[in-house]
């Protein structure tokens, strides 16, 4: 089962996934998809990790989320943006290749057993990308969040700090 919870920066999203997850399960799983560029990133990280507890198990994958030993789990997937950013340069750029790479590991999510909290950002609520490559970038994004909000039982967009619920697994939306 996915679980979706998306936002804007600093909206509460980690938070929330982060609290649903203990009330789901004992000892969760924070699956981090960032890659760790710099020193301050790596600092930040660290301090997550601390900030999380000995309850959490952590995992820190780029890609092919869907093989990691989360069957049966809680986990907490933080974040498609990164996780996105990811494939998309492993495929140079290629939104359709990017595309297609991601909408597979979230099929093969959804063939596992487990409850999978999945978060991502809306990046596309803001300022119109400068370059090009911002632009791609935003066009996958909206894409993505759409495939996963698609396949998720439950959708909840975070607004500073407080969680408005989409979409819940009992109730069938129609355009």
């Amino acid at each position: 089962m996915i679980i979706y919870i998306s936002g804007g920066a600093r909206s509460g999203k980690s938070n929330f996934a982060q609290e649903m997850a203990l009330k789901l399960s004992p000892e969760p799983v924070y699956v981090a998809t960032a890659k760790v560029w710099d020193e301050d990133f790596a600092e930040r990280v660290a301090r997550h990790k601390q900030e999380r507890g000995p309850e959490w198990t952590s995992i820190e994958a780029e890609r092919n989320i869907h093989l990691l030993p989360i069957i049966n789990r809680v986990a907490v997937i933080d974040c498609v943006t990164l996780w996105l950013t990811n494939l998309f340069i492993i495929y140079e750029e290629d939104i359709e290749k990017t595309l297609i790479a991601f909408k597979a590991e979230i099929d093969g999510l959804l063939a596992l057993s487990g409850t999978f909290i999945i978060i991502s950002n809306e990046i596309g609520m803001g300022v119109h990308a400068a370059t090009e490559m911002g632009r791609k970038f935003t066009d996958l994004q909206g894409w993505a969040n759409q495939y996963v909000a698609s396949k998720a039982e439950e959708a909840i967009f975070m607004v500073s700090g407080l969680p408005l619920c989409l979409k819940k697994s009992s109730q069938t939306i129609k355009p």
